[in-house]
């Protein structure tokens, strides 16, 4: 998407993510592709991105690599924020040089979150949601319910978004990063 992208997200915890499975692809969503995604999280020289709600991570999936900014959350109820991802040269030589890149100029490692994420897309209300089942470690199950959209439409994605969760019986929020929840449950 050119321009200003916003992500529209709901997490939920989840206890059974076989019969919520079930339930999505009775929704006539395809059939869920797993992947292994580790999420390495940087802090900022300067500013506590965890004062600002911001996030900067390099996100490794199998050979490729992204670098994705995450701005702070626009609203109370979702994690609706604006988000830059770019893609970056595949391989660990490649995640090496980033590394040293950005220690370089003053960033740290925060830490890694490591989850295999089960991803499908589902047609609801005439929206493509993508939605994702993540078992990540150290923090549990969750699924997440996702749309990546122009400032202009960022209301009608969360209506439509709280309308999937409804449908799907989920109820439990959490507007918590994976970072948050890893860091929280080793305090």
């Amino acid at each position: 998407m050119i321009g200003e992208s916003y992500e529209v997200e709901q997490k939920f915890r989840i206890e059974d993510a076989t019969a919520l499975e079930e339930l999505i692809l009775s929704l006539g969503a395809e059939p869920l592709t797993a992947i292994e995604q580790i999420d390495t999280y940087f802090a900022h020289p300067s500013r506590d991105f965890g004062k600002t709600d911001e996030a900067f991570r390099l996100r490794r999936v199998g050979t490729q690599n992204f670098v994705t900014y995450k701005g702070p959350k626009i609203d109370a109820t979702t994690k609706t924020r604006r988000e830059i991802e770019l893609p970056l040269p595949e391989g660990e030589d490649y995640v090496a040089q980033f590394h040293s890149l950005v220690e370089a100029l003053g960033f740290r490692v925060v830490a890694d979150v490591s989850k295999v994420r089960r991803t499908t897309h589902l047609v609801w209300e005439g929206e493509t949601i993508e939605v994702s089942l993540d078992d990540v470690s150290g923090v549990g199950q969750y699924v997440e319910i996702e749309l990546v959209v122009s400032e202009c439409c960022v209301s009608e994605a969360k209506d439509r978004i709280a309308s999937l969760a409804g449908r799907l019986g989920l109820h439990l929020n959490e507007r918590r990063s994976y970072l948050e929840l890893l860091q929280h449950r080793a305090e």
